[in-house]
């Protein structure tokens, strides 16, 4: 059986057993915690040398005693608890008290400002608020704003009119009667990172966990017992992706470094130093390894690396594969569900492609009526809701009617990206829907201009949007922010233009360069293309 037949296998078989009532604490956490009382749920190390060794049944106990902390302070069974924690073992015990009470968690980023946690608060009606030191005096700042909080906690310090959420932890009861909780009952509430307008609330439900089991199995490729970092930022749904839902459902051990930024090379030595066997990890972050001396180092048992968030250019997967003998395999998906497109392991991988449907899942390529379009025809990516919804995907945007009806068109979820899909049935990312450059007739998606300048050796990061022309109507234009010891002047434009002329359709060139500093980015690191453009068409119908 050759790869292919393999995967089609896996897909015509594919089911899952749907359980009226499900609780991933109880159902998971619990379930290893008594089948392996030593099973090792989390690595934890920081930048000072200090490092932790939490087992599934640990977290257990630990969640059931923040579970009693939450309800002594009146926070109950559907209220919302937002959570703003970096990588410190607090942020897996209050998600998993959550769940296990049927309290709605809403990660959030510690990035966020004063006037982001107030609408945060408000918007979602947030009855509690946990976090560290680092976030406290914004939280205090959003004053009276946030009067629907009935508890304030903070970790890893004390502070006049907070709780001190170790203490109170540690004071605790361990005995708790996990919640019976429907798997359609809501369990988190995530802000979108949008590129317009007022971050949307994507609700997902109990079932959401259990359909992380395609991401932890087929995608990060995980058994019991694995080692699996995961670099990524605690407040964005990628961790609920790779840092809890998928490795929890198979029993592997979380490596986490707390650390206050992000440096390859420590990343490097980490990988060299720990028994890691799989790696996730964002394409900025890739990109960033591959800029140094990989020879250096030796990457032992490493066997298994994905990438998601964006594509990754392919010319960063052959240098990390001669360095590591290991292909990044990319994947697909949002925050509104679980994985739902990969270059999974059984199947043979195409650079820079998102690679095939999910198991359990169907995609296609269809027009804004929702009608199927052809091999090798660009339209909007969308996922299959009749006759059945896939499990994981989001339950709703809350409290924005005119949102949920734009994003459902008669069988189908309409994910706001573009693509194509080629005649083996490969989905190909073009970009978000409104990130389409139109120049002269013809449709550009920025990630392949983007792509092709970041080969250049004078590029570090590049941002694509279209620019006003009163021939062609738009253009493509980039901001460039250069490698260190480049300058950028008229020569080295024509460089770049002639570059991309070369390795792309030469329609697509960016006709106008700009060399920055830095690119505006959403908190969870996407260059926000929608605020280049903006600026670029300000005043243009003027």
């Amino acid at each position: 059986m050759n790869m292919l037949e393999e995967y089609q296998r896996i897909q015509d078989n594919f089911q899952v057993d749907l359980p009226a009532q499900y609780n991933f604490a109880r159902d998971v956490i619990d379930q290893w915690a008594e089948s392996d009382p030593d099973l090792k749920a989390l690595y934890w190390i920081d930048d000072d040398g200090r490092e932790q060794i939490v087992t599934y049944a640990e977290l257990a106990r630990r969640s059931r005693q923040v579970a009693n902390l939450l309800t002594q302070h009146g926070v109950s069974r559907g209220d919302v608890v937002l959570l703003m924690l970096g990588r410190q073992l607090a942020w897996w015990e209050v998600v998993t008290a959550c769940l296990r009470t049927g309290i709605i968690v809403a990660p959030a980023t510690t990035q966020l400002s004063a006037k982001d946690i107030a609408y945060r608060v408000r918007a979602a009606s947030a009855v509690a608020i946990i976090t560290d030191q680092s976030c406290a005096d914004r939280v205090d700042a959003a004053g009276d704003s946030v009067t629907s909080l009935k508890l304030k906690a903070l970790v890893d310090c004390d502070r006049n009119g907070w709780l001190s959420y170790d203490a109170a932890r540690n004071a605790a009861d361990d005995g708790f009667d996990t919640a019976d909780t429907s798997i359609s009952e809501d369990a988190l509430c995530y802000f979108t990172s949008g590129t317009t307008g007022y971050p949307k609330m994507v609700v997902h439900s109990q079932g959401y966990g259990l359909g992380h089991k395609v991401t932890g199995q087929y995608w990060l490729n995980l058994s019991k017992g694995d080692v699996h970092w995961n670099i990524s930022d605690t407040g964005w749904a990628k961790a609920a992706w790779s840092s809890y839902f998928g490795p929890f459902n198979q029993g592997a051990c979380l490596f986490i470094h707390h650390t206050s930024a992000f440096d390859p090379v420590s990343t490097l030595k980490l990988l060299e130093q720990h028994a890691i066997d799989t790696m996730c990890a964002a394409p900025t972050v890739y990109r960033m390894l591959v800029q140094q001396d990989l020879g250096r180092y030796d990457f032992g048992g490493l066997r298994h690396c994905v990438g998601a968030g964006e594509p990754l250019n392919p010319e960063v997967i052959e240098i990390w594969r001669r360095a590591t003998g290991v292909t990044i395999r990319d994947g697909y998906g949002q925050t509104e569900s679980v994985i739902l497109c990969g270059s999974f392991p059984f199947i043979p991988a195409k650079a820079g492609s998102m690679g095939l449907p999910s198991p359990g899942v169907t995609l296609g390529i269809v027009d804004y009526d929702g009608n199927m379009l052809g091999d090798n025809t660009e339209g909007n990516l969308a996922v299959r809701i009749n006759p059945s919804r896939p499990l994981g995907l989001f339950d709703r945007y809350r409290g924005d009617d005119n949102a949920n009806a734009a994003s459902f068109v008669g069988d189908w979820y309409l994910t706001g990206d573009r693509a194509t899909r080629d005649v083996d049935g490969y989905y190909w990312f073009v970009g978000r829907a409104d990130d389409v450059i139109i120049s002269a007739g013809y449709r550009i998606g920025p990630f392949e201009v983007e792509s092709a300048l970041v080969e250049h050796p004078a590029v570090a990061e590049a941002a694509v949007v279209s620019s006003p022309d009163p021939v062609r109507g738009e253009v493509v234009k980039a901001f460039i922010i250069l490698a260190p010891g480049r300058n950028g002047d008229d020569s080295l434009v024509a460089q770049l233009q002639n570059h991309v002329k070369a390795v792309t359709a030469p329609y697509k060139y960016p006709r106008a360069i700009e060399f920055v500093n830095s690119l505006p980015k959403t908190v969870s690191g996407k260059i926000r293309r929608v605020e280049l453009r903006a600026a670029e068409w300000a005043g243009a119908g003027s």
